[in-house]
């Protein structure tokens, strides 16, 4: 199934880039994530990667924390959406103060491992969409891949990082002003800890 690019992000927690604001680190501003919603993933072989039904697990304890963005400039985090458009997993975005600035964050949570990274397939396919970038291996979870450049229209600065970790696949997007990218360290780094999170709330 196809992936708007307003909805890139639910089964395939891909960033529609439709919100302004990225992660502010280091001498770059960082981008932030756009806004996320979910679709249906669809794999290689043209089946639909169908994310777990939403339980009442609290998928919350899987994301980072606001303490774990490590940058001069302050973020607040905001609520977290349990279960985001009736998928299981949880989504919550982290801003600065102006809003100009934001991570946007996606752990989407299947029912195996192989539906996961159909999802990332599916995302991975879509990335045009939000990105005017070329993608590259990231050294995140399993088959990470990370793009950065300007949205499409030119209007905003877009970094993502997609990767999948056991049954989980996970979205950090950064959206900040037109050509102010977030560091590449910054965002491995950050999505690292995403990754650890994950583990460490699976395992728990």
């Amino acid at each position: 199934m196809s992936v708007s690019l307003k909805t890139i992000v639910l089964v395939t927690a891909a960033v529609a880039v439709t919100s302004a604001s990225a992660a502010g680190c280091s001498s770059k501003p960082t981008s932030s994530p756009a806004s996320s919603n979910s679709a249906a993933a669809t794999t290689g072989h043209g089946s639909t990667a169908t994310p777990a039904p939403a339980q009442s697990d609290d998928y919350s304890r899987l994301l980072i924390k606001v303490t774990d963005i490590d940058t001069p400039m302050a973020f607040t985090a905001g609520s977290v959406t349990p279960n985001p458009n009736g998928q299981a997993g949880a989504e919550t975005t982290f801003s600065n103060d102006d809003k100009t600035r934001q991570i946007h964050d996606t752990v989407l949570v299947f029912g195996d491992p192989a539906a996961a990274a159909g999802a990332l397939d599916a995302a991975n396919a879509k990335l045009g969409d939000s990105v005017r970038g070329t993608p590259a291996p990231a050294l995140v979870g399993a088959r990470g891949t990370s793009v950065s450049g300007n949205s499409p229209d030119g209007s905003k600065s877009v970094a993502m990082l997609l990767f999948t970790e056991g049954k989980t696949f996970t979205t950090l997007s950064f959206v900040g002003p037109p050509d102010m990218l977030p560091p590449p360290d910054f965002v491995t780094e950050l999505g690292q800890k995403q990754d650890t999170a994950i583990k460490n709330g699976l395992s728990g």
